[in-house]
């Protein structure tokens, strides 16, 4: 729906949400189910957001058609049947197009069933409570609103002194319209974005340089699950570079030569830069409300995600930073929408947030890490459960993995949940669940008193349960 108001007659809602990624989608469709008039202003021709179009969900689907791939290789069934035909990059990313499409029919279908008005074009803020919306067919129509939503999510950070109009250097976003398969890529950046696509590339028996600038990778995850991800990247061909820092990077017609500052160089067909995200509140007009994002594009909330510059503004999703997670920011808009309702929100249904890395195999992993445990000097104890062991994983194959609870000594509280291998994104809920209990129900014996199918994943927690009790005696 497009609207073409004189920028002299403004149009008037009750809440207007800028970005219709899962933060603002969150919160348009808390606001409307309170029988609030919104609008949804997204700068983009489709609804979704970075995590729709360039982010979370083609990298997942690129990531599953490259373990599909992996599949179809490893089974004695189909040897040889891929044999001469060569399986490019493009032709594993073009099976993102129909989940990209699924998912924004979907959502479209979210707003015109609860009556939100969509805007297509970016918006800018012309006074407090009035932002102006700049559509590609010119029109400017002028919308005003006592509340805001800014859900404007991130873009990746490009330093000035690397050329990303070069066409062999490339970021998180511009990797997706790559057009061929290259024999090397260099990866500077080793977090979330660049440990997955480490692994997506070597799936495509591309050679893999993966540059951390830290002492090792995805410092915030438990240190053994940390080194198991470190020891199957390098098992799989990925080469990791730690503790470097580059000198200059030198886009050249034959590749890409990265100079690190320990005297290094490192050539490669292509570069892709995964180094940092930027908060898109460039150009919003942030100076008619007084507020200031700091250097990362981000801005400064309460615990209920408002703006403490401009109460009658919130913000949610990557513009307010950690957590950074598609899922985190679609809670944080509907949280951010009941208080900009009714001055009331309980921010406590948020404090544990799972993480889900991509990688392959996969990390997922909720609650305290060992190291903080020990630093805050909490009696705790491990239970393991190796997939190796489970009659599910020998079934289908994946027995790289573990399941590993934290929990303490005297009470069986569950402190921490940490999954590495096949489904860890899927086998975390289980645990997340219990640690969500008060009192005796949050406690190991549930999975020791609990039956579970077999053969299943699942099983991983009475194992783990039973091994982590039988440490206390």
């Amino acid at each position: 729906m497009q609207a073409t108001q004189s920028p002299s007659d403004p149009q008037d809602f009750d809440v207007i949400v800028l970005g219709s990624g899962p933060g603002g989608e969150g919160a348009a469709m808390r606001a409307t189910k309170a029988g609030k008039r919104v609008a949804m202003v997204e700068k983009h021709r489709e609804v979704g957001g970075a995590c729709t179009h360039s982010a979370t969900i083609p990298s997942k689907a690129l990531r599953q058609a490259v373990r599909s791939l992996q599949e179809f290789r490893h089974n004695p069934l189909f040897a040889g049947a891929l044999e001469g035909r060569e399986i490019s990059f493009p032709m594993l990313l073009r099976s993102a197009t129909a989940v990209i499409h699924n998912q924004v029919e979907m959502r479209r279908g979210f707003y015109e069933r609860n009556h939100v008005r969509v805007f297509h074009g970016h918006a800018r803020f012309v006074d407090p409570h009035t932002v102006e919306v700049e559509a590609a067919s010119g029109a400017r129509p002028r919308l005003r609103a006592a509340g805001f939503v800014l859900a404007t999510g991130s873009r990746p950070y490009r330093p000035p002194d690397v050329d990303f109009g070069h066409p062999r250097v490339f970021d998180s976003d511009t990797i997706l319209g790559l057009d061929h398969t290259p024999n090397t890529v260099t990866i500077y950046g080793a977090g979330v974005v660049g440990c997955e696509y480490a692994s997506i590339f070597r799936g495509l028996d591309v050679k893999v340089n993966l540059i951390n600038n830290r002492d090792k990778l995805l410092a915030f995850l438990d240190d053994e699950i940390i080194d198991a991800l470190s020891y199957h990247l390098r098992d799989q061909g990925v080469v990791i570079r730690h503790n470097e820092t580059y000198e200059r990077i030198e886009a050249q017609a034959d590749g890409v030569v990265v100079q690190l500052k320990s005297g290094k160089k490192i050539k490669s067909d292509i570069l892709l830069w995964a180094n940092g995200r930027t908060g898109n509140t460039h150009e919003l007009g942030l100076d008619q409300l007084g507020i200031t994002a700091n250097g990362r594009g981000q801005i400064d909330v309460d615990e209920f995600y408002r703006s403490r510059v401009a109460p009658h503004v919130y913000a949610v999703g990557d513009v307010v930073g950690y957590p950074s997670l598609a899922s985190a920011a679609y809670d944080q808009g509907r949280f951010a929408a009941e208080h900009l309702i009714t001055g009331q929100c309980d921010t406590r249904l948020i404090k544990d947030i799972p993480t889900g890395i991509y990688t392959n195999p996969e990390v997922s992993s909720i609650g305290r890490t060992e190291s903080e445990l020990t630093k805050e000097g909490v009696p705790y104890e491990v239970g393991h459960a190796l997939f190796r062991s489970l009659a599910r994983a020998q079934l289908t194959g994946y027995r790289v993995g573990m399941l590993k609870l934290l929990f303490h000594r005297e009470s069986l509280q569950l402190l921490g949940i940490h999954c590495f291998g096949d489904q860890a994104a899927e086998i975390v809920h289980i645990g997340q669940a219990i640690m969500a209990q008060q009192g005796e129900a949050n406690s190991l014996r549930y999975f020791i008193n609990t039956t579970f199918n077999y053969p299943t994943m699942a099983e991983a927690y009475r194992v783990a349960a039973l091994n982590g009790l039988n440490r206390l005696f």
